[in-house]
């Protein structure tokens, strides 16, 4: 971390790699340029910033949504409880890299099992382009979210099984229906566990750079380029690693700004329930 501090305040190209350290000073010119949104520079990285929040609060929210589902179903005991668990857990055990392939393969064009679904369903023609253009978005959610709903719901399920089975009991008794008590009961009970898992999927979410880097290789269509593949391409592509460091930097600030201001809230919220 501070090897990248140090280097976003360097005027490091491609000509000072072998001594980077004696690279000229270059202050804070770096950052301006980053954060000139009159540039094209500046309005790249502000439309990969739209981007990225839009895929972080999306993945998030259907990962949250997906696990709540699963973790309520699994809740009782049942014939079978066992390896519906252990099948929901299959996309968070396989390497990431591996997920992200099978996805890639899926969503071919041409002979991607999504697409022969749907037309054989007649929803589409079949042939549509799903890593390509404005699609590609989509693609990077549904890969992103079917990587990490399975952890929302293992800590969600453990979260669940810590609630007194007696404060159910009571509820129903009292004439409580099964909406009622999720309302009133599991969501407040798990306003810990919640806190904290929404935050790494954040966290996760915002940083990923397997996903889109294995879906789409070095081509990433505009619509998935995510923070972390535009710093790549900064660091990597252009060869200006002062400027990516520093773009590094921005990110790290606001994702330090965000989680000092998410605990602040939700603790602030938990306290005056």
């Amino acid at each position: 971390m501070l090897g990248g501090l140090y280097m976003s305040v360097l005027e490091l190209t491609q000509f000072y790699l072998r001594d980077w350290l004696n690279a000229p000073f270059a202050g804070v010119s770096n950052f301006s340029f980053a954060l000139d949104f009159n540039s094209a520079v500046g309005v790249t990285l502000l439309r990969s910033f739209a981007v990225t929040a839009g895929f972080s609060i999306l993945t998030v929210g259907l990962s949250w949504l997906l696990g709540v589902f699963a973790a309520t179903l699994l809740q009782r005991s049942f014939r079978g409880r066992a390896v519906l668990r252990t099948l929901f857990l299959v996309p968070y055990a396989l390497p990431v890299y591996t997920a992200a392939m099978i996805w890639k393969f899926l969503l071919d064009q041409d002979d991607g099992m999504v697409n022969a679904t749907l037309g054989g369903l007649g929803l589409t023609g079949g042939q549509t382009f799903w890593l390509l253009g404005d699609n590609a978005f989509l693609a990077t959610v549904a890969t992103a979210t079917w990587r990490l709903w399975p952890f929302a719901f293992l800590v969600l399920m453990a979260g669940m099984q810590s609630i007194p089975h007696d404060v159910y009991e009571s509820a129903t008794v009292d004439g409580a229906g099964l909406w009622q008590q999720f309302r009133s009961i599991t969501l407040p009970m798990l306003r810990p566990v919640n806190q904290v898992l929404v935050l790494v999927l954040f966290l996760w979410t915002f940083n990923d750079f397997n996903v889109p880097y294995i879906l789409f290789d070095k081509s990433v269509p505009n619509a998935a380029n995510l923070l972390s593949i535009h710093i790549y391409n900064n660091s990597f592509i252009t060869w200006n690693f002062g400027l990516g460091s520093a773009m590094s930097t921005l990110l790290l600030l606001f994702l330090l700004v965000v989680t000092a201001g998410y605990l602040a809230f939700t603790s602030r919220r938990m306290k005056d329930a």
